[in-house]
């Protein structure tokens, strides 16, 4: 993985880029061309109605001051877009955040996410010094919790109806965590 702050090379197919209003069209439209698939288990598809709710979404996260701005990207497959990734609910003081990702539906089970996941880990502990990174996922979503479940993270428990989802039912959430020194452990 290489970083440069605002892209982290994944792979020689995958790139992670600090989202730019400029992306907004990209998400619109794989959000719109995909909203059953996306909206089943991500609340915001069904808010995101034209193209200018997802320029809001990046222009509310480019509106932050910088020292408190989180890292979202968009993930980029062979050059085009396909989904992203990034952190939120940061805590600084205590050294912690949450990965959470999305990936358009003909992309998936090529790895694209977990490899992307594996560099968003080492930004977060070796570039800015987390100790704990997270991942939040709906119990009942499989592939999104196949990922944490295959990087090795430990399985906390349940948040019962954790997340609302946007058909108004609330769903089981499963906490998986990953600590700096269980990377150690492990010799990597």
């Amino acid at each position: 993985m290489k970083s440069n702050g605002k892209i982290i090379q994944v792979s020689d197919e995958i790139i992670l880029k600090q989202v730019e209003l400029s992306d907004a069209q990209d998400i619109f439209s794989t959000i719109d061309s995909q909203r059953e698939y996306l909206g089943k288990w991500l609340p915001f598809v069904s808010n995101t109605r034209t193209v200018k709710d997802s320029e809001a979404f990046v222009k509310s996260i480019l509106d932050i001051p910088l020292d408190r701005r989180e890292y979202v990207f968009v993930i980029k497959y062979c050059n085009n877009f396909a989904g992203m990734i990034g952190f939120k609910d940061s805590d600084n003081f205590n050294r912690k955040t949450e990965i959470g990702y999305w990936l358009s539906k003909d992309l998936q089970k090529k790895g694209i996410v977990t490899r992307s996941v594996c560099a968003l880990i080492e930004f977060a502990f070796f570039e800015l010094h987390f100790n704990r990174v997270q991942i939040k996922c709906a119990v009942a979503n499989t592939l999104s919790r196949n990922i944490p479940i295959k990087l090795g993270f430990e399985f906390e428990g349940i948040e019962r109806d954790g997340e609302l989802l946007s058909n108004g039912i609330f769903t089981d959430i499963e906490v998986y965590s990953l600590l700096r020194s269980d990377l150690q452990s492990k010799g990597e």
